[in-house]
This record gives C-alpha cells, sequence and structure tokens, in this order.
C-alpha cells in the first residue's frame, strides 16, 4: 500500500461540504483501506473564513479557490460550491494543474458538461458527478458502466425531494399548494426561494445529465421542456384519484419510437397508482429506467440533504483515487450518436383536461368536435351540472403533444366554454 497520501482540495463548506470532511475524518482509515492509500484534506476554500468549522483545521481554510486549485500537489478538488461561475473556472484550472474533479454541481454540468468533459479528457483527467443527481442514489454510475452494454430507451423519476414532499403532502391530507409548501420550508425540505424546484429548474438540470448519459448525445438544459406545480391544485388530486392516479413532477427522457432523436421534459402528471413511482412518498426520489436487455429498473432513496449527497461524493473519490493510483481515467463523456432533441410539440403523450362549460344541450358534442378537428381521440369523458354550470373532464388517448395544445388553444375559444380549469398529462400507463 501506498503510503504518501492523496492530496484533496475542497471548494465549499456548506451543508455538503462540511460533511464530506467530517467523513474523510471520521472515515479515514476504511478511506485509506479501500483506495490503497490515505487521503488527506490539504485545503478548504470558503467565502467566510472566520466561521468555525468543528472539526477542520482552521489552518487549512483560505479565501482564494484559485491558488488552491493551482498548487500543483493537489490529486483530487472536490467541488461543491454550485452554481456556473467560479465553478467552471475552477473545475477547468483544476485539471490543467493536474487533479481530477469530483463534483455536485448539476447547474454546471446541465449547462456547459460538454467543456468540462472536453478539458478533463485534454489534461487526462477524471470527472465524477454522482452527486449532481439524485443524492445517495446510485445513478450516474449504473448508467454509463452498468448498463454501458445495453440500449436505454427510456428514464423516467422523481429526482426533486422538495416537490415530492409537497405534493405528497397535498395527495395525503388534502392540502393546498400553499399550505404544503408552508410544510415544506418549516421542515427544512424547501428554501427560503423555493422556485428552482417547485418551477421544474432543479428537476430540468438533472433531466439534461440523464438524457445526455444514458442516450450518448449532448442534451443541454435548454433542450430539456420545463413546467412547474405551482398550478396543481386540490381538485387535480381529487380527479387524479377518481382515475385510479396521483400526481408527481416528474422528469422524462426517451428515445424516440424510429431511434432518430430524443426528448426531455420535466413538469407535473398523473400516473397510476400501480405504477412504482406512485409509491414513493415524502421527500424521497426514484428513477424508473427502461433498457432493452436488463429491461425495468428502479433505482430509489433520499435525493437530497449533507449526509446522503456526501456519501455520492465520496463514493466518487474513492473511484477517482484509485483510478489515480492505477495510472487511469474512467469514463468520459460519451455522445457518439449526436441525436437531435425533438420539440415538446412532437412528443406522443395523453392529457387530462378539465373544462368550466355551459350547463345546456350540444356542448359536449361542441367539445368533440374541436378534439376531432385537430385529431385528438377522446377516451373518457365525465360531465357534472348544476345551477346552469357544470365541469366536463375529458381523458385523451395518447397523442402528439402539439396537437393536444392546439385542441385545448381551440377549446379556450368556445363560447359555451367559461374557462379551462386544468391540463395534465397522463404516464406511466
Amino acid at each position: 500500500m501506498r503510503t504518501r497520501p492523496l492530496k484533496v482540495a475542497l471548494l465549499g463548506c456548506g451543508v455538503v461540504g462540511s460533511e464530506v470532511a467530517r467523513i474523510m475524518t471520521t472515515h479515514a482509515d476504511d478511506l485509506t483501506q479501500r483506495i490503497g492509500a490515505p487521503v488527506e484534506l490539504a485545503g478548504v476554500a470558503v467565502r467566510r473564513p472566520s466561521k468555525v468549522r468543528d472539526g477542520i483545521d482552521p489552518a487549512l481554510v483560505t479565501t482564494d479557490a484559485t491558488a488552491l486549485v493551482k498548487r500543483g500537489d493537489i490529486d483530487v478538488v472536490i467541488e461543491v460550491i454550485g452554481g456556473i461561475e467560479p465553478a467552471r473556472t475552477l473545475i477547468t484550472t483544476a485539471f490543467e494543474h493536474g487533479a481530477s474533479v469530483v463534483s455536485a454541481n448539476k447547474a454546471l454540468l446541465a449547462q456547459d458538461g460538454a467543456t468540462l468533459h472536453a478539458a478533463a479528457e485534454e489534461h487526462g483527467r477524471d470527472l465524477y458527478y454522482e452527486a449532481a443527481v439524485a443524492g445517495a442514489i446510485p445513478l450516474i454510475r449504473p448508467l454509463r458502466e452498468s448498463l454501458a452494454g445495453d440500449k436505454i430507451n427510456r428514464v423516467m423519476g422523481i429526482v426533486n425531494g422538495t416537490t415530492n414532499f409537497i405534493l405528497d403532502k397535498m395527495d395525503s391530507t388534502g392540502a393546498g399548494y400553499q399550505e404544503a409548501l408552508d410544510e415544506a420550508t418549516a421542515l427544512g425540505y424547501a428554501e427560503a426561494d423555493p422556485t428552482a424546484d417547485v418551477e421544474g429548474y432543479d428537476a430540468a438540470a438533472k433531466a439534461a445529465i440523464l438524457a445526455g448519459i444514458a442516450f450518448h448525445t449532448r442534451v443541454r438544459l435548454d433542450d430539456v421542456h420545463r413546467e412547474g406545480m405551482t398550478e396543481v391544485s386540490a381538485a387535480d388530486f381529487a380527479s387524479a384519484k377518481r382515475m385510479g392516479c396521483t400526481i408527481k413532477l416528474l422528469a422524462i427522457c426517451e428515445r424516440a419510437a424510429d431511434g432518430e432523436s430524443v426528448t426531455a421534459r420535466v413538469h407535473p402528471a398523473m400516473i397510476p397508482l400501480s405504477h412504482p413511482l406512485a409509491s414513493v412518498r415524502e421527500a424521497y426520489n426514484a428513477v424508473f429506467v427502461e433498457a432493452e436487455a436488463a429491461g425495468r429498473l428502479m433505482f430509489y432513496g433520499p435525493g437530497a440533504g449533507g449526509s446522503p449527497t456526501a456519501s455520492a461524493v465520496l463514493g466518487d473519490l474513492v473511484a477517482v483515487c484509485r483510478n489515480k493510483l492505477a495510472e487511469a481515467t474512467g469514463p468520459g463523456e460519451s455522445a457518439y450518436t449526436q441525436l437531435p432533441v425533438s420539440p415538446m410539440g412532437e412528443v406522443v403523450t395523453r392529457y387530462h383536461i378539465s373544462l368550466d362549460v355551459a350547463d345546456k344541450p350540444g356542448v359536449l358534442a361542441q367539445v368533440a368536435t374541436v378534439f376531432a378537428e385537430h385529431g385528438v381521440s377522446i377516451d373518457t369523458v365525465r360531465q357534472q351540472g348544476k345551477d346552469g354550470e357544470a365541469s366536463l373532464v375529458v381523458v385523451t388517448h395518447r397523442a402528439p403533444d402539439a396537437a393536444l395544445s392546439g385542441t385545448v388553444e381551440a377549446l379556450r375559444k368556445l363560447d359555451t366554454v367559461r374557462g379551462v380549469a386544468s391540463i395534465m398529462r397522463v404516464e406511466g400507463e
């Protein structure tokens, strides 16, 4: 066993970074045995050096992250500061000065992963990022390695714990959106500004990463269709229950039936209670993978938090350190297929549409005519009327999303349609 330690620089010492440092210290002996050499925390870059950080030698703390990654004796840089800059420059600088990188930065990888991979390859370094998607759940490595010989056709999952907690509370207690969000905030699941979570930005970044790995093509954040879940209501859950469904915010990445393109999208959807994802409760994450040879696989576990995310970071650290000792690198970017990313309008899906309509003869016929004119077949219709007003719930068969969107726009123009109360896709059937 090598006695000279591998030196690690830690960029960021917040909830995740401090937990990474703690585990490196408390599990030092185990990590040494698993890697084949000791690992040493050689420096910690932070914004507020005066803050007391238990278990970290103050002499290791610096505000000069650039100088830290340029030292030349650093073997691995762990980046958990997040954001685009200075993270991107620090990572590429680390490669230039001989260090491999472990990152949890989903936003940067989704926006500019190609640049990072190219820099890692140019300098013969590793770029690992298991912690960027679904926290502690082993997902990136199985997609990149375990399923490397298979053909993945679909990846669908719950990849944001905050939104799943909110929707689960709405489903199980009948709470409204704001009430469930307030509870998530009080329990620490939601940030003071929950926009990135509830508007789907966080999940969209993860979808871009998953699609790129699964389909061996480059998918950027801008390629992902995104819809938030702030408009989901208690009435939507009541409708879902009548259909034997629940509602989840899903990240869905699919290969087209002809194999010539891919799609990536994030939006709330109704899924049958019989689907494995329907039973994912609280702030847990789960990802359902459909592969040609392996069949259907589901990965489940805590998707966020200091300890779960640190677990994923440390797993990558062990792998990168082993590669360093073997004078090798692990798998890099695989984008050989160069498949185009199709727009949302070409996605084939189903819709659940709730309409407020006038309660008089002929309304259903008018609505049905609009669906027929746009080439959308109706599966079921439910109507309830009272005092001149009525609600009409239509569930469609599968059709291109553009046709369904066009149908909804045409319905809004009917004099007998007072309003479109709810529109939601139906998945998992």
